[in-house]
């Protein structure tokens, strides 16, 4: 087992690529952690992960509230006595053109996306510098890379997540902490199963593989940056993303 007793804390893991994540890593030996903003979500994925075998700690936070993420993390440290892996998964998007996005479309993503993985970084970067060790994953996106029409809250905030992920690594590096970033492509979730066909076929279009990905392909992806197995990869940005190109 690749992640052996290793606590691993996922936001936004009640639903598509977080969900994921925390499944594959409890397969690979690892005490998780299902981070969301619904009480109820949380109970079923945690419940769910225990029927396997492992040990789960579900906890109800949203990542904007720097209170509610320190309370968050206090409970996890209370509970597993330390933190090996954070995935900052958690993400919104809002989209609309420049000129017709509303200052609440781009303030609420900027907040989640970007100040949420700041506040999770931060409180656990202190944690793992104390320990000596530690693993951060941060969640970009190929918009972060490219840009994408009608995203610029989402592409910003992508970019940045980027920028935070090369500055981790040079800070944290000398504490045996390494960062790096994972840009997933498009990828099936519930959100895309609500729209049309015709779009799909674009997305997938996009991929010289004509393909478009799934949960447990970025998961996989998580699963190499945390393990040993990347002991020598920081700073780093990897694309899963089927070959796109936007």
């Amino acid at each position: 087992m690749r992640l052996k007793d290793k606590v691993a804390v996922v936001t936004g893991s009640t639903s598509g690529i977080g969900k994921a994540a925390v499944k594959r890593f409890a397969e690979e030996g690892a005490k998780v952690v299902v981070w969301g903003t619904n009480s109820d979500d949380v109970e079923r994925v945690s419940n769910q992960i225990i029927e396997t075998g492992a040990e789960v700690l579900g906890v109800v936070a949203n990542v904007v509230n720097s209170q509610e993420v320190k309370d968050a993390i206090d409970k996890i440290t209370e509970h597993f006595g330390r933190i090996d892996i954070l995935v900052n998964n958690a993400g919104i998007t809002a989209d609309a053109q420049l000129v017709k996005m509303t200052e609440e479309q781009f303030d609420n993503v900027i907040s989640v996306n970007l100040k949420g993985v700041y506040n999770c970084g931060q409180a656990v970067a202190k944690i793992m510098a104390e320990q000596n060790s530690g693993v951060i994953i941060n969640v970009s996106s190929v918009v972060g890379i490219y840009g994408n029409f009608g995203q610029t809250n989402y592409a910003a905030t992508k970019f940045g997540v980027i920028g935070m992920t090369k500055t981790w690594a040079k800070e944290l590096g000398r504490k045996g902490v390494r960062v790096n970033a994972v840009a997933p492509g498009f990828i099936v979730t519930e959100m895309t199963e609500k729209m049309p066909e015709k779009v799909l076929e674009m997305m997938k279009g996009k991929s010289p593989l004509n393909l478009l990905g799934e949960p447990i392909d970025i998961a996989n992806a998580f699963l190499y940056l945390a393990s040993d197995e990347a002991k020598f990869v920081t700073g780093t940005v990897l694309s899963v993303d089927g070959g796109a190109v936007l």
